[in-house]
């Protein structure tokens, strides 16, 4: 990656294992595609109240983004249901599984796209 990783918490504190996670995931998603320019990570809590309290059961919100030549992918969760992604380690897995599929999904149209310039040359 070109860029540095950037993980941003809102809503909650920084967590060095949750960091760890994170860096986990994205390496996995450079497996996937070596043209991953930079990534960034956005974890949310987001409070019904105003209160400065951390309600147990507020559901988390993770946003993806990654870089790739000309284009930028993102996913955004950010659950309707109060009772989904009550656990950070779900919501992660569930975000970054939704950004592997779109990885692949580019890195395919990308080969094909490739594939079909070399047969026109």
């Amino acid at each position: 990656m070109q860029i540095p990783l950037q993980i941003a918490f809102h809503g909650l504190d920084k967590s060095d294992a949750i960091e760890e996670r994170v860096r986990e995931k994205v390496a996995k998603l450079e497996q996937f595609s070596d043209r991953i320019t930079g990534c960034r990570v956005v974890i949310e809590v987001h409070h019904k109240n105003t209160s400065h309290l951390h309600k147990k059961g507020e559901p988390y919100h993770i946003s993806i983004f990654i870089s790739v030549p000309g284009d930028e992918l993102v996913v955004k969760r950010d659950p309707k249901d109060v009772n989904v992604n009550e656990d950070i380690l779900i919501a992660l897995r569930d975000a970054f599984q939704t950004m592997e599929r779109q990885v692949r999904d580019w890195t395919t149209r990308q080969r094909d796209r490739q594939q079909k310039q070399a047969a026109v040359s």
